[in-house]
């Protein structure tokens, strides 16, 4: 009877994870299959810096400026390559290393610490990702901007491939509101405290830990009333009586 109940309450647990995996599954392949793209929620410890520490002038124009020990490192380096390998050569290793990236996985962190998780083409421009956020987000009416951190740089050039923007294998991006032109068209200061994903977006959290966590289930064998075992069979086998050697009449010692 134990055993019995035991196997019962195991099959209850699996169902119950069979479904959890195939409803992960099913809501994961409904976005994909509404935004084109398969993408992951998932929530960060770690809080993503706030809008308030977020200015396009955090620095002067003379901490971007090069120093003459910037200028003649870089140049010396240029003359080195320029006699060791011709342009043609790096054309092609370039080439071979790009050909070798197929996928850019790029994750857009917000103030509320939900990372959004999406791959790419390497080839795919920084429009493609302005356009996936577009759909995610709840307010698509209130301008935003994208930047990389440290050091803190705006992502302006939409037009500029994933490979050339240095986003490959992958990239952590961070979002914002755009503040200053929402005040400028009227919006709330106080959008950096609103939700940033949609409601379908944020119930997609940790679903593609269920999918990769689900291993096959494979049910245990019941164990049956009585077990009969055969006999062994009989190896023991009769050796073959060794033939003593003839010599051939003709020979004779």
């Amino acid at each position: 009877m134990r055993i019995g109940a035991s196997l019962v309450k195991r099959r209850r647990f699996m169902s119950f994870r069979e479904m959890d995996s195939n409803t992960a599954k099913a809501k994961l392949d409904a976005v994909k299959e509404k935004l084109g793209r398969e993408i992951h929620v998932f929530e960060t410890l770690a809080a993503s810096p706030t809008s308030s520490d977020i200015s396009r002038d955090d620095e002067s124009d003379d901490f971007y400026e090069f120093t003459p020990e910037d200028y003649y490192r870089i140049l010396s380096k240029n003359k080195e390559e320029r006699f060791l390998k011709t342009r043609k050569i790096r054309e092609a290793e370039e080439a071979a290393r790009r050909s070798r990236i197929t996928k850019a996985v790029i994750r857009v962190r917000f103030p509320d610490n939900y990372t959004l998780e999406a791959t790419f083409h390497p080839s795919e421009t920084l429009q493609s990702l302005v356009d996936l956020l577009k759909k995610v987000i709840a307010r698509p009416d209130l301008p935003f901007l994208i930047y990389t951190t440290p050091p803190k740089k705006l992502i302006k050039d939409m037009s500029q491939d994933l490979y050339s923007a240095g986003f490959i294998p992958g990239a952590i991006v961070y979002f914002s509101y755009d503040l200053l032109r929402g005040d400028e068209t009227g919006q709330s200061s106080d959008a950096n405290s609103v939700v940033f994903l949609q409601e379908e977006i944020r119930s997609l959290n940790g679903l593609h830990f269920i999918l990769e966590q689900a291993e096959p289930v494979q049910s245990a064998p019941e164990p049956s009333a009585a077990v009969t075992v055969a006999p062994p069979p009989d190896v023991s086998q009769a050796k073959p009586a060794e033939k003593k050697p003839t010599k051939p009449k003709w020979f004779k010692m």
